[in-house]
């Protein structure tokens, strides 16, 4: 089954509330700044690793994904395709359930890599526009989701 399915990402994203954001950017403007904010304000926990800021969006920064003290269930890569292959085995070593790699970034290898340890693995796909275009948010504004349904959207709890 494709990991990047409907009822697979919906599930991804219902099950699973902390998020550390590999390559999380400080500058608001950034993408990664900018779907950070939005899963925040939507109930996740952003974990930022980036080892240029002390803090981004209130939470306490890490260097790297083995200094966070706690679990996370998603890691989200903003960094490129070519970085991807540590960060994966990273992500398997402290025991992430998901592998995300954000739009524009598909490591084969490292998505072989999480799947061999049993992770959930997802490329090229911005877990902004899924959770606004699965949970109801991308289709009140005209765009096309691919999703039909003649039932509301379930919204997460926040």
């Amino acid at each position: 089954m494709p990991m990047s399915d409907i009822p697979t990402l919906r599930r991804i994203l219902a099950e699973n509330r902390t998020i550390a954001v590999v390559g999380l950017s400080g500058d608001w403007f950034r993408p990664s700044f900018f779907a950070a904010k939005y899963m925040q304000e939507h109930g996740y926990r952003i974990v930022p690793v980036n080892p240029k800021y002390p803090e981004i969006l209130g939470e306490k920064s890490y260097a790297a994904l083995t200094d966070i003290p706690f679990a996370v269930d998603i890691v989200d890569c903003f960094r490129r395709t070519a970085d991807i292959v540590p960060i994966a085995r990273d992500a398997i070593a402290i025991g992430a359930r998901v592998l995300w790699q954000q739009l524009g970034v598909t490591n084969a290898e490292a998505d072989a890599l999480a799947r061999a340890a049993g992770m959930d693995s997802v490329m090229d796909r911005c877990v902004k526009i899924e959770h606004a275009r699965l949970f109801g948010g991308l289709g009140w504004c005209g765009v096309n989701t691919r999703v039909i349904s003649a039932k509301r959207p379930r919204h997460l709890a926040n």
